[in-house]
């Protein structure tokens, strides 16, 4: 453990030209020996990781939590800027970033702690970037798992078509009204009552970050960026064809920590995935929801720290 931590803030924004935009970013023990990138979940950011940074960070951790272009302090770009937003995107600026501002302090391989859609983040980095990555830690995993089954290849008139079509869907679908909405009717609230099995975490601090980036007057062009990228990925950046290239080199640990009453992405999901790679190791945590790491942090840093103190890699 490191004695010699000193207690910093661990929502101090640090701010990284990427591309041109503003990225914003934390980093709590920055001079500890095993790197670790936090990824939050859709609609959250670094600060969701408020009850696990500074536990990592303890124990020689250098713990860095990046908000993902068009989430939280980053800059929020919209089609015109960045065409579109997707899991390539943002592992290109998990790369980078690790290349860029981890690189100069830490040359150690990176672990990658990912919430839903961060999950899926980190998984993106483990298939493309493997060789930077020591393991993924995904809490749960998103998107929807095939195995051994032959898709025909869309012929490339055909996927352009299809991306038009949804193209023009999203341009015309009133994202900014629902935005709106959502911010005035509460729905922010319900929504995190849904996710959180434990309620006690749902406080004034957790709804703040969730809905200040949503006034944001970016935040509807950069959802519709989203909305484009996500429904329009190639098979390559989906989770059943990741997990399977991770598969064939298991060169990257995989640690799934699942709530037995996540909502939004039920633990059957977890057991399908642990079935079909008998190398992926699922931790089902009792009496937990979607967001583990904050509902029931004590539980979620030990399970993790657990894992990375027994890796090899290091």
């Amino acid at each position: 453990m490191n004695s010699n931590f000193k207690e910093e803030n661990i929502n101090y924004p640090n701010y990284w030209n990427w591309n041109g935009f503003k990225i914003c970013w934390s980093v709590t023990g920055e001079e500890n020996k095993i790197p670790i990138i936090f990824l939050h979940g859709f609609g959250a950011s670094r600060k969701h990781w408020r009850n696990n940074l500074e536990y990592f960070a303890k124990r020689d951790c250098a713990s860095y939590s990046l908000d993902l272009i068009g989430f939280g302090d980053s800059d929020q770009p919209g089609i015109k800027q960045i065409e579109k937003l997707n899991n390539e995107i943002w592992c290109n600026q998990v790369k980078d970033f690790i290349t860029q501002v981890i690189r100069p302090k830490n040359s150690g391989k990176v672990v990658l702690i990912g919430n839903s859609l961060g999950s899926l983040v980190a998984l993106t980095c483990a298939v493309l970037i493997e060789d930077q990555i020591a393991t993924v830690i995904a809490s749960p995993l998103p998107d929807q798992i095939q195995k051994n089954e032959k898709k025909e290849k869309e012929k490339s008139l055909f996927k352009k078509l299809k991306y038009g079509c949804i193209k023009i869907f999203f341009i015309f679908f009133p994202l900014e009204i629902i935005l709106f909405l959502i911010t005035k009717l509460g729905v922010i609230r319900l929504g995190l009552n849904s996710a959180y099995f434990k309620k006690d975490n749902i406080d004034t601090e957790l709804i703040d970050l969730v809905t200040k980036p949503v006034l944001r007057r970016s935040a509807a062009r950069s959802l519709r960026a989203m909305c484009i990228g996500m429904s329009s990925r190639d098979e390559i950046f989906q989770a059943s064809y990741l997990l399977k290239k991770l598969s064939a080199s298991k060169k990257v640990p995989l640690l799934l920590i699942w709530g037995d009453k996540d909502n939004f992405i039920p633990l059957f999901l977890g057991k399908k995935i642990a079935n079909f790679y008998r190398w992926v190791k699922l931790k089902i945590v009792s009496n937990a929801g979607h967001c583990i790491h904050d509902e029931d942090p004590s539980v979620f840093n030990s399970i993790s720290y657990e894992w990375i103190r027994d890796l090899k890699t290091f």
